[in-house]
């Protein structure tokens, strides 16, 4: 079984987050960059697949050198080679179709991507590439065992979980619950050094079409003073509501 996982590299949630050129570049001075938590999910399930099915694990991403780095750390944990087109990453179809072009010579039975990053959160990759390629997908997914050429998956849903079965070829968008944060693996020695080893390709991208341009970032605004009311009150409080929030 031929597995590929989309590795998107993205700022470590305590990494302090500015913006340049009058707030409509993202300023990665002082960044550490990260594995997706939902892609690095996939991996591990990935891994899992690879010593129970004796697959083949292809690693890829859509970005600069930089990222380069991530995808290291993918191979130390055991992926068997990576793939990097180099393009910034503009917006999600620009790195779906990227991703897609790639597939499209090739012969994966399992493409795993993270449902969504945790800096856009725009959750539209790994659908994107199953409508590009007319291939099964399956988001939010939680589970998934491999049968031979069919898979059985759990997704989460509003008010509960939803079991699916279907025929590879297969792209899910994984989450937390595909494994557990316990489950995730740390790099050891031997596997830093066996990535040194293992090929990392950089191919050039095809694809430079736009749909989507930022105009500006924004960050949040600073919290308001809060206004603590005796519970015994409730007129001030109703007060507050209508005159000062304007809630009711």
């Amino acid at each position: 079984m031929k597995i590929l996982v989309c590795i998107s590299c993205v700022p470590d949630t305590t990494s302090k987050i500015n913006f340049t050129n009058n707030d409509t570049d993202f300023d990665t001075n002082g960044v550490q960059f990260v594995i997706n938590p939902n892609d690095e999910f996939g991996l591990t399930r990935a891994m899992w697949f690879k010593e129970k099915n004796n697959a083949s694990i292809d690693v890829i991403n859509v970005g600069e050198q930089s990222n380069e780095t991530v995808l290291r750390k993918a191979l130390a944990i055991g992926a068997d080679r990576a793939i990097r087109i180099d393009s910034k990453a503009i917006d999600s179809y620009q790195v779906a179709k990227n991703i897609s072009n790639f597939i499209k010579e090739k012969s994966y039975d399992l493409i795993i991507a993270g449902r969504e990053s945790i800096d856009y959160n725009g959750s539209m990759v790994p659908g994107m590439i199953s409508e590009i390629l007319n291939i099964n997908f399956i988001t939010n997914c939680v589970s998934l065992e491999i049968n031979g050429s069919n898979a059985t998956a759990k997704r989460e849903m509003e008010g509960g979980i939803e079991t699916l079965t279907c025929e590879l070829p297969l792209i899910i968008g994984g989450q937390k619950g595909l494994v557990e944060e316990s489950d995730l693996k740390i790099p050891n020695m031997r596997g830093i050094m066996q990535a040194r080893q293992k090929p990392l390709d950089v191919i050039e991208s095809d694809e430079s079409k736009f749909k989507t341009e930022t105009h500006k970032f924004y960050k949040p605004e600073d919290k308001k003073e809060i206004k603590m009311v005796d519970p015994d009150n409730l007129d001030k409080l109703i007060d507050l509501l209508h005159n000062e929030a304007k809630v009711i």
